[in-house]
């Protein structure tokens, strides 16, 4: 049984930071790509950072420049840095791992909140 868990989140100010973790136990064949999704209240979940098992990353266009998805395929662990946040950052973030074998797996969501 494969799990991801998240920690990191939290309130921050604007212009603040977070890191956001997500770990993986269990076995995953393979990992293709890594991704950080979040939702924001009464919206649909975006996509915010991807992320191959070659290490090619993309982002979303609110968050290029200011936030960092990094991640250890040994370790089954990706990463987001998050830097000069903003209130529209806030949301739960989840993480999502595909395997080679396509099958996805996601993290419980963690709550982040940017606000003075």
């Amino acid at each position: 049984q494969v799990q991801l868990v998240e920690s990191g989140g939290g309130l921050a100010q604007p212009g603040g930071s977070l890191r956001l973790s997500c770990a993986a136990s269990g076995y995953i064949f393979g990992i293709s790509f890594m991704r950080w999704y979040r939702q924001a209240p009464g919206k649909e979940r975006e996509l915010v950072a991807h992320i191959t098992s070659g290490d090619s990353t993309e982002y979303a266009d609110s968050v290029k420049g200011r936030f960092t998805i990094s991640g250890d395929n040994a370790k089954k662990t990706v990463y987001l840095q998050m830097n000069n946040l903003k209130p529209e950052d806030t949301a739960i973030y989840y993480c999502y791992i595909r395997s080679g074998s396509l099958i996805s797996y996601w993290g419980q969501g963690t709550q982040v909140t940017v606000s003075s």
